[in-house]
């Protein structure tokens, strides 16, 4: 605990644990991804993982960890900025002027706040079903709740798989550019077997990425079924 504490201490330190944190929600997404790519297996095979995953007593735990880390990382980004700011007061009188460290470091902050939103939408979407709470009050035919048939009707909408895309694509460039800077704070060069490191990283960062991006444009073009396509097996939640 006290390491830790020193860490947040100085800059270097909570970049450091800035990257930390952000490895392990890369490792989130990824487990996220491959759940959602059920879709395309039908509502069967999705609606059942989705009841495994509700019915494992470990869900709230990882839960509770998962918003103490991206809290903690969107702290350390929070004061990150600030100290980049303390230590340049003077701003640039334009963009062309500025340093590439500094347009870095600035879109970094502003695809960050874009990512914190569309987190608390996303909640709001399939979480708590505040975006489409009729399609969020459905099950299936085994009293289940219908993930597939909520989800197919989210991006089936054009607004809701649009942003969706948009804040994706927003991600996928925080990635990146957070992968990058965290090489450079430890000295990482891109010469040689570093420079392996760094494609690596971004092959896989480019695979969540385009894999978060399939979901909303292939279920909004036809490539999953309409959530009435086995409408016998849809009931409205509380029916018998």
């Amino acid at each position: 605990m006290r390491r830790i504490l020193a860490l947040l201490r100085t800059s270097v330190g909570r970049k450091v644990l800035m990257a930390a944190t952000g490895f392990l929600l890369i490792g989130f997404l990824l487990t996220h991804l491959f759940g959602n790519l059920y879709v395309f297996q039908g509502r069967e095979a999705l609606n059942a993982y989705a009841a495994w995953l509700k019915a494992n007593p470990i869900l709230w735990p990882a839960r509770i960890g998962l918003v103490a880390v991206f809290g903690l990382h969107v702290w350390l980004g929070i004061s990150l900025a600030r100290d980049n700011r303390a230590a340049r007061p003077l701003r640039y009188h334009n963009g062309l002027d500025q340093p590439l460290s500094t347009v870095t470091s600035r879109s970094m902050a502003l695809t960050g706040l874009v990512v914190l939103a569309f987190v608390i939408y996303h909640l709001a979407h399939f979480t708590f079903g505040a975006v489409l709470p009729d399609a969020y009050a459905q099950v299936d035919a085994q009293g289940r709740h219908d993930v597939y048939g909520m989800l197919v009707a989210g991006f089936r909408n054009p607004w809701i798989a649009g942003s969706y895309v948009v804040a994706v694509t927003l991600l996928g460039i925080h990635l990146a550019h957070a992968g990058q800077s965290f090489l450079q704070t430890i000295g990482v060069r891109y010469e040689y077997a570093n420079q392996l490191v760094k494609n690596l990283g971004l092959a896989l960062i480019a695979a969540i990425t385009l894999g978060n991006l399939a979901l909303p444009v292939l279920v909004f073009l036809g490539f999953a079924g309409s959530p009435e396509v086995t409408s016998v097996a849809v009931v409205e939640a509380g029916r018998p």
